[in-house]
C-alpha cells in the first residue's frame, strides 16, 4: 500500500471531474494527500516525475463516491416485513402496527456501542468496496438522549477504524418512541431540549434531521427542531414529501437546509424554494424500488430550476437495505430517468455538497485526493451495469487503501 506522503501518478487515464468526463485521456499527480497536478500527459515535466510512484495506465477515475444520506448503524434485522410488503401491507401500514422504525429501535437500545460497530463494520465495508470515501450516517435507532448519542459515538468510531470519512447526523425526530406514543410534542422538546444540545456539546453531529410525514412529525414540530439545531449551530436536513406533500422541503429550505431528501411528492413551490436556498435534492431511489411507489420525484423541474440533484443509497434496515452505491447509479436512471453523468455526479459533487463539504466529491488541483479508478472504459458504464469487482484502486486521502492486482 502506497503511503499518503508518496506521490502517485496515473496517466492516459479518462477523468470525470465530479461533472463531466473530460474529453482527453490525463494525467493525474497526487502528493501529500492532494491532487497536485491534473494536466495531458504532454504537459507533465520533469519536477512533476521526479520521485513519483506510477500507479498505471487507462481506465476511469471519478472522485471518491459520497454517499450522503445513510442509516448505517443499527441493530437487528426486518427481513420479516419484506415479506409484508410483498403480501400487499403499505409502509404506514408496517409502521402503525408495532413494525417498521420501531422494532429496528428495540434491538438497537438493547445493544451495546460495541456490538453496533461489529454490527455495522461489515456493511461499511460494502460500501468501501464499491467507491465509497465518504459517508453520512445518521442515528434515529435510539429515540432516547442516552442511545441517540450511542449511535452517533458508534458511527464516529467507524471513521477511525476504516479509511473512510464519517459525517454524522442527529436523527433524533425519526418516529415517536413508544413511550411518547400520546404526546409527541412532550418528545420534540426532549429532541430540542436535551438531545441536540447533548449531541453538539460532545461534537458528535455535523447537522439534525427530521422526518417530516404524516407518519412522523408534523412541520410546525420539525420547525421547532430547525430552531433548536440552529441555536445549537448546527445545519439542517430533512427526510421530505416522501409519503406525501406536507411542504416539508420547503420549510426546511427557509431554515437554510443542506438538502431534503426522498421528495417524491414535491410540488413546484418546494422546489422553487429549494432553489433559491441552495437546498440539494437527494435522490434515493433503493427505498423507492424497496416500497415499490409510483409517485416520481420532479425532475424536470429540479434540473429547470437549477436544483442540485444528489443520488445516495439510503442502507438501512426497513426500506432500503443495499448496500451497493454502484446499484443506485443505475436505479436513478432507470427509475428517475438521470443521465448517467447526473446521476454519477450526484454521488460526487453534489453528494459532497449536501454534506457542506467543498473538498471532496471532485477531481481537481489542491482538493484532496479522495479518488476511485475503475477498470471501465467511459464513466457512464458505472451506471449502465450493475457489476461487482469493477473498481481496480480505491484513494483515500491520498492513500491507497484498496487496490485489485492487475498488469500495469
Amino acid at each position: 500500500m502506497a503511503d499518503k506522503r508518496s506521490r502517485l501518478l496515473w496517466r492516459d487515464i479518462t477523468v470525470f471531474d465530479g461533472q463531466h468526463e473530460l474529453a482527453d485521456p490525463m494525467a493525474v499527480l497526487v502528493a501529500d494527500g492532494r491532487v497536485a497536478k491534473l494536466c495531458r500527459d504532454a504537459e507533465l515535466d520533469a519536477a512533476d516525475l521526479a520521485g513519483v510512484t506510477d500507479m498505471g495506465h487507462g481506465g476511469v477515475m471519478t472522485p471518491g463516491l459520497v454517499d450522503c444520506h445513510t442509516h448505517l448503524v443499527f441493530a437487528g434485522s426486518r427481513a420479516g416485513e419484506f415479506a409484508l410488503r410483498l403480501e400487499g401491507a403499505s409502509y404506514a401500514e408496517v409502521a402503525q402496527a408495532g413494525g417498521g422504525i420501531l422494532s429496528t429501535v428495540r434491538a438497537t437500545r438493547d445493544a451495546s456501542e460495541d456490538e453496533l460497530v461489529a454490527a455495522t463494520l461489515p456493511r461499511l465495508d460494502a460500501l468501501l468496496a464499491d467507491g465509497v470515501t465518504t459517508v453520512e450516517i445518521k442515528s434515529g435507532y435510539g429515540l432516547t438522549v442516552a442511545d441517540e448519542l450511542k449511535m452517533l459515538r458508534a458511527a464516529r468510531r467507524l471513521g477511525e477504524i476504516r479509511p473512510v470519512r464519517v459525517v454524522t447526523t442527529l436523527l433524533g425526530a425519526h418516529a415517536l418512541p413508544l413511550e411518547y406514543q400520546d404526546d409527541s410534542d412532550a418528545y420534540i422538546r426532549l429532541v430540542c431540549n436535551e438531545m441536540i444540545p447533548a449531541a453538539a456539546a460532545d461534537g458528535l453531529a455535523d447537522a439534525v434531521d427530521v422526518f417530516c410525514e404524516g407518519i412522523a412529525f408534523s412541520p410546525a414540530q420539525c420547525e421547532r427542531v430547525f430552531s433548536a439545531a440552529a441555536r445549537h449551530g448546527l445545519r439542517v436536513k430533512a427526510h421530505a414529501e416522501q409519503l406525501s406533500n406536507l411542504g416539508g422541503a420547503a420549510l426546511a429550505a427557509r431554515h437554510g437546509a443542506l438538502s431534503a431528501d426522498h421528495i417524491d411528492y414535491l410540488d413546484d413551490a418546494g422546489v422553487e424554494s429549494m432553489a433559491e436556498a441552495g437546498t440539494v435534492a437527494t435522490l434515493l431511489p433503493g427505498a423507492y424500488l424497496t416500497l415499490r411507489e409510483s409517485q416520481q420525484p420532479p425532475i424536470d423541474a429540479l434540473r429547470r430550476h437549477g436544483v442540485p440533484i444528489a443520488v445516495a443509497t439510503d442502507a438501512n434496515p426497513g426500506s432500503s437495505p443495499m448496500f451497493m452505491p454502484t446499484l443506485m447509479l443505475n436505479l436513478a436512471c432507470t427509475l428517475f430517468r438521470l443521465t448517467p453523468r447526473e446521476a454519477l455526479a450526484g454521488m460526487t459533487t453534489n453528494g459532497a455538497r449536501a454534506l457542506n463539504l467543498a473538498d471532496v466529491g471532485r477531481i481537481a488541483e489542491g482538493l484532496r485526493a479522495d479518488l476511485c479508478v475503475w477498470d471501465v472504459e467511459r464513466s457512464n458504464e458505472l451506471a449502465y451495469a450493475v457489476q461487482a469487482g469493477r473498481l481496480r484502486q480505491r484513494i483515500f486521502d491520498g492513500e491507497i487503501t484498496q487496490e485489485r492486482t492487475h498488469e500495469r
